[in-house]
């Protein structure tokens, strides 16, 4: 559902629109270049593919992107594993348990650099939530669910910076 989603530049023009700013559908139109019936019919497919969000303000319909629908499609190839550790163990002593997690210390702190060999940033949540120090300072007192992000750099402004053929010199 998401790749048809995604599959016509005018959902993606309209996924970029409102990933900027929460839009009116007739605004929306007007800042997407067609009409209202057309944008409705592509912000459906959007929605029913849980890339946006209607919000109701009166008898108007407010539009934002869930760009968090995204990561959710990639939920079903998640690797999991399960370890156990001790009641006063870190999360650190967890991922040493697992093959092909390579850790580096970096000042006081141990940061995710590799999974598997891919290398990258990493960062971490504990039941959906980044928590707010690194993971081997972080000492869970009940069973948690721990997830290993990474870091993907997503192009937010293309800049195309053309060299002028004239000889500016001074």
């Amino acid at each position: 559902m998401v790749f048809k989603a995604l599959s016509s530049d005018t959902r993606i023009m309209i996924l970029k629109t409102l990933m900027k700013k929460e839009m009116h559908l007739s605004g929306l139109a007007r800042e997407v270049g067609v009409s209202t019936p057309v944008v409705s019919r592509h912000v459906k497919i959007l929605e029913e593919a849980g890339l946006i969000r209607k919000q109701v303000v009166g008898n108007i319909y407010l539009l934002s992107a869930n760009i968090g629908g995204l990561e959710k499609m990639f939920e079903p190839f998640v690797e999991e594993s399960k370890v156990e550790i001790n009641r006063h163990g870190s999360l650190f002593d967890a991922l040493k348990q697992l093959p092909g997690i390579e850790i580096q210390k970096v000042g006081s702190n141990q940061y995710i650099t590799s999974i598997d060999g891919e290398k990258g940033y990493y960062i971490y949540e504990v039941d959906g939530i980044p928590p707010r120090v690194s993971i081997d300072k972080y000492k869970p007192e009940k069973n948690v669910t721990l997830h290993l992000k990474k870091l993907v750099l997503v192009s937010r402004k293309k800049i195309k910076v053309k060299i002028s053929s004239k000889n500016k010199s001074k």
